[in-house]
């Protein structure tokens, strides 16, 4: 069986240096030019139970090489396209940095990245660490217009403060409704005696938030539950734990009776059809829990579908 070599090497997945799907690191943020910015966010200190998503950035990449399939794209026998071919610019900016203990500095870090992606003119992807991450990921597009968030997650994340925190993994989706930029929420997956107090559900929705069930959305559909989501600029957030974890075991606050792959794929490709993507972050990979590594494999897929989905379409 041949093999295609690209300069001189078969390129493996397991060789090398594991950026997100192989593609070129770039250190220098000044000289950021492609279509798509990985930036790594391995912040986990705003989780109340269990750590680890710090290492989700690395695993997660890790996890990409597996789908590193070179120049040519990928081709979709289901949808007769190819996607993320060469036109298709992906680099990796690395980590942001983060300082231990400090959440502020830390923040202000990632958005300071997230920024750099944003002023480059790429499509800025934050893979966390904690939901927290979200936090400083929303305040780097103060200056990009209105825009609407859909968040894909088992838990509502609207708490506004408990016990002086703030800027927890339980805070991000109030304090992004508190921005005078963000038109309001669609909040999906959401379930279970774990995600919060009803004060919160009536807090969410008073502030602009259309809040679904993994069984409500499998009862309409996803077309027609991506339908309810506003046309125009989108910003995406996804939380692993909106998986089932049967699927997805590794992340500090599991809860059962989540999304299948499918139900989120086809969520992401309806509206990267509908909206025009602005923004994603994938949060909540903690890799020790998972040691046959399938939920972090689930991320970088998740990710790569949904980037092709988004490019594909911006052409279509």
């Amino acid at each position: 069986m041949g093999h295609k070599y690209e300069n001189g090497r078969l390129n493996l997945p397991f060789v090398g240096i594991a950026t997100f799907g192989k593609k070129q690191y770039i250190e220098d943020w000044s000289k950021l030019d492609a279509d798509v910015a990985i930036i790594g966010a391995p912040f986990d200190f705003g989780a109340q139970y269990r750590s680890g998503a710090r290492f989700g950035p690395r695993s997660i990449r890790e996890a990409s090489t597996l789908f590193s399939f070179g120049h040519a794209g990928a081709y979709d026998h289901e949808d007769d396209a190819t996607y993320l071919g060469e036109d298709v610019r992906i680099v990796d900016m690395g980590d942001a940095d983060i300082i231990h203990t400090d959440t502020i500095q830390s923040h202000a870090n990632i958005e300071k990245a997230v920024r750099a992606a944003l002023n480059s003119g790429a499509l800025p992807v934050t893979i966390g660490g904690d939901h927290s991450i979200n936090i400083p990921c929303i305040n780097a597009f103060s200056d990009q217009g209105d825009f609407h968030i859909l968040q894909i997650d088992a838990h509502l994340d609207f708490v506004n403060e408990r016990h002086g925190v703030r800027f927890g993994h339980g805070n991000p989706m109030r304090r992004a409704a508190e921005k005078t930029y963000v038109t309001g929420l669609s909040q999906f997956g959401i379930r279970n005696v774990s995600s919060t107090a009803r004060v919160g559900y009536e807090d969410a929705r008073k502030m602009g938030s259309d809040i679904l069930s993994v069984r409500q959305i499998r009862e309409m559909g996803t077309k027609k539950a991506t339908k309810r989501i506003p046309k125009g600029k989108l910003y995406v957030t996804i939380d692993i734990d909106a998986f089932c974890p049967s699927i997805a075991p590794g992340t500090g606050t599991p809860s059962h009776g989540g999304f299948l792959y499918y139900d989120v794929l086809e969520i992401l490709q309806e509206v990267s059809k509908n909206n025009e993507i602005i923004g994603i972050d994938l949060v909540e990979v903690a890799p020790a829990y998972d040691p046959s590594e399938g939920t972090a494999i689930l991320a970088a897929q998740l990710l790569l579908n949904f980037l092709g989905f988004i490019f594909h379409n911006r052409k279509s």
